[in-house]
């Protein structure tokens, strides 16, 4: 008997096109995963099997013309709109939201085949207020932990085989740390590869559509039909590996910084050349650069949640909305120039390096769904626009996972996606 969830994304589309699996057949191997965790787990804030697999049930009726994601299972983040299921934006103001249309992503899915799952859990307007989420590797534990944020529910989704492929969002590090956190694959492409439209805007600047999968190709497969590039894994051939420790080093875990290490030998010994990557002095500051433009940016777009819902939004979410206030147009203007003088430099380097590896995290998931987690190591990464992929390299005191993140230059995804692929075949290796 075929393990359906033990599938890739490309055969589970090619054998549904072919008609070797019925696309009923996974939509009932998904929704029995998640009827059996979800109690446990919280990953789903709308969730319909009656309605999954009547989708199932139209792509079968279509035959091999079904579409490229023939019957693959897509777990949606709840800040993206779908029009037959609410879009709550993980804010009470939402919390009877139907939208008219879907997002563009979702329905680029639905164009291809796929199946749209539900919505998973997000943060408040993907920021900082976590729901309920409870990380998939840490239920055995004597306290649940954060599976990180703000797609908290995609990475969760992903990680206990409730879905093989999930959206994220990403504008500080709410695809790259959460995948850490679960041990799966974060996909944050080139800022602007994927559309927005259809996205609850946080920051339109640095807000970033990605995907959360189990392997690497998966990602590379899913966001190339999507995209219609064909995003080709080069297996061989020279690598230029720059070791890149960040300016943040000192907030990295002593496993966080062993998977560091671990990542870059790994590469080494299969046939990458490593060498040490100092940043140039434009990327000295540039977490705190992100961390200002993320919150002016958001203090123009929810004035109207601001003025009539004030009661509605958190604490943290305020705080937010009150330094970005304060930023004020002339000094936002001065940190979109300093953002674009780091970019130039970034791009330099990229000269000397096929890819960086970096932290992804300070270190596993914190316990407790207080907060998710510190987003300190990939908030550079978000505002100069590069592809981020993490790896799942170690794990932590707690036996909680640890990744790596392979960062490529503007544009050259496959670079990215190539590097990360080979490292994922070298810790699966080892």
């Amino acid at each position: 008997m075929t393990d359906i969830p033990g599938l890739s994304v490309r055969e589970l589309a090619r054998q549904v096109a072919q008609r070797t699996l019925s696309a009923q057949a996974v939509a009932r191997a998904y929704i029995q995963r998640i009827e059996a965790q979800e109690a446990v787990l919280h990953v789903w804030q709308y969730f319909d099997a009656a309605q999954a697999l009547a989708q199932a049930r139209g792509i079968d009726a279509a035959g091999g013309a079904a579409g490229p994601l023939a019957g693959v299972p897509v777990a949606v983040k709840d800040v993206m709109d779908t029009a037959d299921m609410p879009s709550g934006y993980g804010s009470p103001i939402y919390a009877a939201h139907r939208p008219m249309v879907d997002a563009a992503a979702v329905a680029a899915v639905r164009a291809a085949g796929g199946i749209v799952l539900g919505k998973t859990v997000t943060t408040e307007f993907a920021t900082f207020k976590p729901g309920p989420t409870v990380n998939p590797r840490s239920p055995r534990l004597n306290e649940p932990h954060t599976p990180g944020g703000s797609s908290s529910g995609s990475a969760a989704a992903v990680a206990a085989g409730m879905a093989p492929v999930a959206f994220g969002t990403q504008t500080a590090a709410s695809i790259v740390r959460p995948a850490s956190f679960c041990g799966i694959v974060g996909y944050k492409p080139t800022f602007g590869t994927l559309p927005t439209a259809g996205i609850k805007p946080l920051s339109p600047s640095l807000d970033t559509i990605g995907v959360l999968t189990r392997r690497v190709d998966d990602a590379a497969f899913f966001v190339g039909i999507l995209t219609q590039r064909e995003f080709v894994i080069e297996k061989a051939g020279s690598l230029r590996v720059g070791v890149c420790s960040t300016p943040y080093w000192d907030s990295a875990t002593p496993a966080s910084r062993q998977a560091l290490g671990d990542a870059a030998r790994l590469l080494e010994a299969a046939g990458a050349t490593v060498a040490d990557a100092v940043l140039p002095q434009a990327c000295d500051n540039l977490a705190d650069v992100q961390s200002a433009i993320m919150s002016y940016e958001a203090s123009l777009a929810y004035v109207p949640e601001y003025r009539t819902r004030p009661n509605d939004l958190s604490e943290p979410f305020r705080a937010v909305l009150a330094a970005g206030a304060s930023v004020g147009g002339a000094r936002y203007a001065a940190l979109q120039v300093q953002a674009e003088q780091g970019r130039h430099a970034l791009a330099a380097l990229f000269d000397r390096f096929d890819v960086l590896l970096a932290p992804s995290a300070p270190g596993e998931a914190p316990a407790g769904l207080a907060s998710t987690g510190d987003p300190i190591f990939s908030r550079m990464w978000t505002l100069l626009g590069n592809p981020c992929v993490n790896v799942p390299v170690g794990t932590g005191r707690a036996g909680l996972p640890i990744g790596v993140t392979v960062i490529g230059p503007r544009w050259r995804d496959e670079v990215a996606l190539s590097a990360a692929a080979r490292l994922e075949h070298a810790v699966g290796a080892r």
